[in-house]
């Protein structure tokens, strides 16, 4: 659905597909190391590595990328990158190059003259992920994604446990899989397929994310040529930076002074003169 939408807005747009490019930054803000996936992830370190707590990495996409960033937890790999994850696993391997395996939360992007990007949850949770453009040129560029952690309030019978913990949190049509949740059948439509109790509760965690496969358009978000900060484990309300090409921004702000009271609570967290924190 989310793809056929695109398009529409692709062709009503004028946009071509083969513009558009933008750097992403990825931070985890998670207590815990997660290992981002990543497909198609060539420009990506291979589509997968580690990123422990409060660590963030840079990339610059190639022109017209259209992807998925997830995060996987859990995960035990080798020296060479063998081994596995509690969730979000592509196969065996550290470096993906195929979809995560379900439940995940995905962060979709797909980078035109116009971008479009939004976070999905019709295949599950498994991490609060927030997208925040910055450095754009026009368009809506709201943040997507996560208020919340729907582990903590996944009803029980789609949560997915490990040693009593709620690690992951299963759609409903992957539980059930009936026409009514997989929106498919009689409710293969946006007319028929409406929210359900699953949904809602999946919309509450994620208010700015898809929580079911004919959710409002108005999860799908637009920007003109920015650059992108994925975060794991924030809200959209929480204020989030990136630097690169010796230029620190941050969210919610034109640089200047508020940017530099975060550089600088930055550097005082480093010499350990204070907890580090986003102003």
């Amino acid at each position: 659905m989310r793809t056929l939408w695109i398009a529409l807005l692709l062709l009503f747009s004028g946009a071509k597909p083969s513009e558009g490019a933008g750097v992403f930054t990825i931070v985890n803000e998670c207590k815990t190391t997660i290992w981002p996936g990543i497909i198609p992830g060539d420009s990506f370190n291979g589509g997968g590595f580690a990123l422990k707590q409060g660590q963030s990495v840079v990339f610059k996409a190639p022109v017209g990328w259209s992807g998925r960033i997830w995060g996987r937890t859990g995960c035990n790999f080798d020296r060479n990158g063998n081994g596995s994850c509690q969730t979000g696993r592509c196969g065996s391997s550290l470096k993906c190059s195929g979809s995560g395996e379900t439940p995940a939360t995905l962060a979709e992007f797909t980078l035109t003259a116009l971008n479009f990007y939004d976070v999905s949850l019709v295949d599950g949770f498994n991490l609060p992920v927030v997208v925040t453009p910055v450095n754009a040129q026009g368009g809506n560029c709201s943040s997507a994604g996560c208020d919340g952690d729907l582990r903590r309030t996944c009803p029980s019978e789609l949560a997915v446990r490990v040693d009593r913990e709620t690690v992951a949190c299963r759609s409903a049509c992957d539980v059930f899989d009936t026409d009514q949740y997989c929106c498919r059948g009689v409710f293969g439509n946006a007319a028929t397929c409406q929210p359900t109790y699953y949904s809602k509760t999946f919309k509450t965690a994620c208010p700015a994310a898809y929580s079911y496969a004919y959710d409002d358009p108005s999860s799908i978000f637009t920007c003109s040529q920015a650059d992108y900060i994925v975060t794991f484990c924030s809200n959209r309300k929480n204020r989030v930076c990136s630097y690169h090409d010796n230029r620190l921004t941050c969210s919610g702000t034109e640089g200047g002074a508020s940017a530099r009271k975060w550089l600088m609570a930055t550097v005082l967290g480093l010499w350990g003169l204070l907890p580090l924190v986003l102003l």
